[in-house]
């Protein structure tokens, strides 16, 4: 009896939350549920694109918010003592990166700060590398801004069935990007999205070495770094050169799910880009959070440890059922293994449809929002980016849905 007992108290102390619980987002302004018609053309679609989950953000980040709003004049507020210290320590406890606390600042969002980063340090005709496939705000923004940018793509790896399972750089192209008398800056995905790789500590030194030989200013997204599943390494603390030609940006918005409350931050351990970047943003009246940014990120970052370690128990868990799923009931399309995040890249090239049919079995045939792999560059061309951040009853529903839709199409 008494066994069991301890056995029992075990189980709770470790399993505190429930993320088979179902949500419902809808009227809520989520741009992944209200936003359905606008964006695909209906409104009764499963929604499995953009990339914020669907659990509930964890009690104790809620709980400091109501302590907060207690508290009933929401007035001018500064940055407590504590904030960055409180930060830094996350940072060496979770990803082994000791990062001194001068050295950190607010930003408003990352693609703000990547538009703030060329703004800051480029010139009109000055160009940005990328390396499609890739979250295409690096594009888009780099365009809004009147730059240009130079495509670096990645080298896809294949299986021994023929779908894709690994991206590498290529570093000769990259060499080649870097040797334009133009190109100023490379905005690196780390973990990359949309395959989730987490680039290998060799691979960023690589790209440290090429890029302060030709003085490129590396912009390091590190977005989905603390939800990775492998020995993540951020770009600036893999060698002395990384950490002197980059700024990275992090923040606590996937891993929690608090991406609308807005609490990313740079880090940049070297002076002169520190200082100058640093002076831009304060300039510009950019480097201040919000009372609920700060809230929220104190309480997820001093106690979100049990619940970042059960969520990404769970997501593993949410990994191995799409992939089973797929290899036992959907054999055409497989789910390149994410090593980072709750985004997995769909190889479809198997069912052998045209890219807008592609979108239109997933829409109208199985009533499924996914992105379109396309929206990553031309490289995503046979691919959808799925989010399995949610409930696995969710993604079983999805699948089934899917599955559904394929057999119609192939009778």
């Amino acid at each position: 009896m008494a066994a069991n007992i301890k056995k029992n108290m075990v189980y709770l102390h470790f399993v505190m939350y429930n993320f088979d619980e179902i949500t419902d987002r809808s009227g809520s302004n989520a741009i992944k549920v209200d936003r359905l018609e606008s964006e695909f053309g209906r409104k009764d679609l499963m929604p499995m694109w953009i990339a914020d989950m669907d659990w509930a953000t964890p009690d104790f980040i809620l709980d400091a918010l109501r302590r907060r709003m207690e508290q009933p004049v929401f007035g001018y507020t500064h940055i407590p003592d504590n904030y960055f210290d409180v930060v830094s320590k996350w940072v060496d406890g979770l990803l082994g990166w000791k990062v001194n606390p001068e050295h950190i600042r607010y930003i408003p969002g990352i693609v703000k700060g990547i538009a703030f980063a060329e703004r800051c340090f480029l010139g009109k005709d000055d160009k940005v590398i990328i390396q499609p496939p890739v979250y295409h705000p690096f594009r888009i923004v780099t365009e809004n801004l009147g730059h240009r940018y130079i495509a670096n793509p990645l080298i896809p790896v294949y299986d021994s069935d023929g779908f894709l399972c690994d991206y590498r750089m290529d570093f000769d192209g990259l060499e080649e990007c870097c040797r334009d008398s133009q190109s100023r800056m490379l905005i690196l995905s780390n973990p990359h999205n949309p395959g989730g790789v987490c680039w290998s500590r060799e691979t960023l030194r690589k790209v440290a070495e090429i890029c302060t030989e030709y003085g490129i200013l590396v912009i390091s997204d590190e977005i989905h770094g603390e939800m990775a599943f492998c020995d993540h390494a951020p770009y600036a603390s893999v060698c002395k050169e990384a950490a002197m030609n980059s700024i990275s940006f992090l923040a606590p918005s996937k891993t929690f799910n608090i991406a609308g409350i807005v609490s990313s931050y740079c880090i940049i351990p070297d002076e002169k880009i520190r200082d100058r970047f640093f002076k831009y943003i304060a300039d510009c009246e950019i480097d201040c959070p919000s009372i609920f940014s700060i809230e929220a990120t104190l309480a997820a970052y001093t106690k979100g440890a049990q619940w970042r370690k059960e969520m990404m128990e769970y997501l593993r868990g949410n990994i191995d059922f799409t992939e089973q799923y797929l290899r036992k009931n959907i054999p055409q399309i497989r789910g390149m293994r994410p090593q980072a995040s709750f985004l997995v890249w769909l190889d479809c090239r198997k069912l052998g449809l045209a890219q807008e049919r592609l979108v239109d079995l997933f829409v109208n045939g199985a009533g499924l929002a996914l992105n379109d792999g396309t929206m990553f560059g031309i490289q995503g061309t046979g691919f959808m980016r799925m989010n399995i951040g949610c409930p696995r009853a969710t993604i079983e529903k999805a699948l089934e849905r899917l599955k559904t839709a394929i057999n119609k199409l192939n009778a």
